[in-house]
């Protein structure tokens, strides 16, 4: 299957593209470098992988690459941490929505006059920003109210994007919510800015890239953002790669939507002493203090997943312990080399 990836060299897609060609697709990447500047990917010469250097915004030359292809995957967009959501609230709505028109507008034609079976979107968690009942089964995000921050509204507003695609064209869709993605490659954007956190100056982007780094310069007591009680689901990279593979490939996963995620909850704190006991093997205790945390600092985060278990045969079954051991030497790392 040959298959468009939208944002190709992003953090999630360097997982997801050797996915897809492990099994054996055709990948058509298109990334303009805007988040981390330009970057080598292990698969770049891969002779099934193919890269254009452009914006997801040029409605031409996506119509283009589309038309070559039999899906979309639409993961281009732009992300960040909790503090890029109030630093760029205005740009995370209006530049994503052009993003996604733009695309949707190319995957249209594609599907119209050529060979086009499919779009899949990369919508988000923070669907469930405002959700009120826990865990959160595909749905609610059309139950609770709205997502308060601007970035969990727009990946709302790309679910409508399907719907409305479907229902006037009759373009098929799978709408995808990874759950707090964990893995390597994920480094300073060009676009953060410095944050002090106690006396660590961070560029913030994400909750275990920014413990680690803490806990690697020394950091004692451990400054973490509001109690600490936050639930999130931490899902490793290679696991959501797979599952994402899985909403291309079955029949099954056509026009519906799937939460992507482990099925175990962990509080900010149980993160934060496990990341400090990974690190402090001599047993230092571990410490830590409550800073104030950011508006949109959502308390409680906790997804179904029996769906994509009963549809596609999907779990993310890799432990957090083993998902550490992967990313902490590749975090300290890049500390030294000044990439996060």
């Amino acid at each position: 299957m040959k298959i468009l990836v939208t944002g190709s060299a992003g953090f999630i897609c360097g997982y997801l593209v050797e996915e897809l060609l492990n099994h054996g697709h055709e990948v058509h990447g298109i990334d303009n470098f805007s988040k981390y500047g330009k970057v080598e990917k292990s698969y770049d010469k891969h002779p099934r992988y193919h890269f254009t250097q452009g914006d997801a915004k040029d409605t031409e030359l996506m119509k283009k690459l589309a038309g070559e292809c039999d899906q979309v995957l639409a993961a281009a967009a732009m992300i960040g941490g909790i503090s890029y959501f109030h630093e760029m609230a205005y740009d995370l709505l209006a530049e994503n929505e052009r993003i996604t028109a733009s695309t949707f507008d190319a995957a249209i034609w594609a599907f119209k006059h050529k060979g086009l079976k499919k779009i899949n979107v990369m919508s988000s968690s923070m669907v469930y920003e405002s959700a009120l009942m826990f865990p959160s089964a595909e749905g609610e995000q059309r139950q609770c109210p709205p997502p308060l921050s601007t970035y969990g509204f727009q990946k709302l507003a790309c679910e409508y994007f399907a719907q409305g695609a479907w229902e006037q064209h009759k373009l098929p869709y799978t709408i995808i919510r990874p759950f707090n993605c964990v893995g390597t490659g994920e480094k300073r954007a060009l676009c953060d800015s410095e944050i002090l956190s106690g006396n660590v100056k961070l560029a913030m982007s994400h909750v275990v890239p920014d413990l680690v780094h803490k806990v690697i310069k020394g950091q004692d007591p451990l400054h973490i953002l509001g109690s600490g009680a936050q639930i999130r689901h931490y899902t490793y990279a290679g696991d959501l790669a797979r599952g994402i593979r899985l909403c291309v490939e079955r029949p099954e996963a056509i026009n519906e939507d799937f939460n992507l995620s482990t099925p175990v909850s962990t509080s900010v704190l149980e993160l934060a002493k496990a990341i400090w006991d990974k690190i402090h093997t001599d047993g230092k205790p571990f410490r830590h203090t409550s800073d104030q945390p950011f508006k949109y600092d959502v308390q409680r985060r906790v997804p179904s997943v029996e769906k994509a278990k009963r549809l596609l045969g999907f779990s993310a079954d890799c432990q957090l312990g083993d998902i550490l051991d992967e990313v902490i030497p590749w975090i300290a790392e890049q500390v030294k080399l000044g990439g996060i």
